[in-house]
């Protein structure tokens, strides 16, 4: 039997303890030992429920007790997951997370103190939920050289821009909508801004080089300035938009962005709708391979969190090598990289055409009808050159990088 502790009983937590009690018999057939969920910390009380007599609030009476060899953590957060969490692994326990922001940020530093101290670090549910996706970069691919890794990382946006894109709603009645069913936070701020799904990149980018990888220093863009009205034009081109965490990986260089993108129906990640994730991922021998499922959720996350506990029963006393190293990974400027642009421009392009293509060249033309405005589907250029390009022409009122 292994005894663990649950740090957090909120959503992820609660789903962990009862993914461990529905499935005890599963788990004991596959590993051949029964996990025994001996404390729970949190500040609150749970009265008359199966974990109320196992609640505890002080965290040094988990790190203290040695019978206790593994703990999870679901507070998210960094404070105080991060010193929690580090004590834990230093007093020579395995420690399984769902939590993003403690991987991103100090991921580097648990994972070199966890193979000192000869155990395991997990973090499958940190990134895609249910999806497995961590495991298999370091087992499944590990002969891969992973040129590109490209995924709908953030249920919240795919959720708020499938509404936009299939209801013809504002971003601001998506939002309230997200919110109202529990998909987005109150402050909504770290999900539509891009930051969740900078974080998560920032993961899979570590893993794919097995370098160390900064999230501040990829280029982060959200979806609060895309509109109805941009799905009206993506509706006419047979197109939609879709917030991707994005890693590319070639010669050396490394480019890593978080952005809208304007995708064509032949894109495999344009039917992917709703709280669903979807991750591409290309290796050099294998092609592209996509994973696909639910990206957040009580029992999807905390089922990828059962995962990391079962894996760690199969190596108790021994230390899976995986994760990356200390040296920290250069990542390449946005503008280096190419796409084509969607612009939308004020005015009557039979007005402006000389004006536009004298900048932009040979370019696709959508217009609709009582607009005071044309849209613009431009030949791929480097992000610089468009920049460059944007400064000569006036009335832009809307760009979005795409991909076809």
């Amino acid at each position: 039997m292994m005894n663990v502790a649950v740090m957090g009983y909120g959503t992820i937590g609660s789903g962990v303890v009862e993914i461990l009690e529905k499935n005890k018999d599963t788990i004991e057939k596959k590993t051949g030992e029964t996990v025994d969920v001996k404390y729970v910390l949190d500040l609150r009380e749970f009265p008359g429920t199966t974990i109320a007599d196992k609640i505890v609030h002080d965290f040094s009476i988990i790190e203290k007790d040695p019978e206790i060899t593994m703990v999870i953590e679901t507070m998210g957060g960094l404070n105080p997951a991060y010193p929690f969490v580090k004590a834990c692994l230093k007093a020579g326990k395995h420690v399984a997370t769902s939590n993003k922001a403690l991987v991103a940020a100090h991921g580097t530093e648990l994972l070199k103190i966890a193979e000192e101290k000869k155990v395991n670090f997990f973090f499958e549910a940190s990134v895609g939920g249910g999806i497995p996706i961590i495991r298999p970069l370091y087992t499944s691919l590990a002969g891969e050289k992973i040129l590109e890794i490209t995924g709908i990382l953030n249920g919240t946006t795919n959720y708020i821009l499938t509404k936009m894109s299939q209801s013809g709603e504002s971003f601001e009645s998506a939002l309230k909508k997200a919110q109202e069913l529990g998909y987005a936070e109150r402050n909504p701020e770290a999900d539509v801004e891009g930051h969740d799904t900078c974080r998560k990149i920032a993961i899979l980018t570590a893993l794919a080089s097995g370098h160390e990888v900064n999230f501040q220093h990829i280029y982060t863009e959200g979806i609060t300035n895309i509109t109805d009205v941009d799905f009206r034009y993506a509706e006419a081109l047979k197109t939609s938009v879709k917030l991707f965490g994005s890693s590319r990986i070639s010669e050396g260089n490394v480019h890593a962005f978080v952005a809208p993108v304007m995708i064509g129906m032949d894109h495999p990640l344009y039917f992917v709708s709703d709280v669903y994730n979807g991750i591409l991922v290309k290796g050099n021998m294998l092609g592209t391979s996509m994973f696909y499922g639910s990206g957040a959720g009580k029992l999807p996350t905390a089922s990828a969190v059962v995962a990391d506990i079962m894996e760690v029963l199969n190596h108790k006393t021994d230390h899976v090598k995986m994760g990356w190293d200390e040296k920290c990974l250069a990542i390449s400027s946005i503008e280096d990289l190419s796409f084509q642009y969607f612009i939308r421009i004020k005015g009557i392009y039979g007005k402006r055409r000389k004006e536009v293509e004298a900048v932009f060249g040979n370019v696709e033309v959508t217009e609709l009808d009582h607009m005071d405005e044309f849209a613009v589907l431009t030949e791929a250029m480097t992000e610089e050159a468009y920049q460059q390009k944007a400064k000569e022409l006036s009335g832009i009122r809307q760009r979005i990088r795409a991909e076809f």
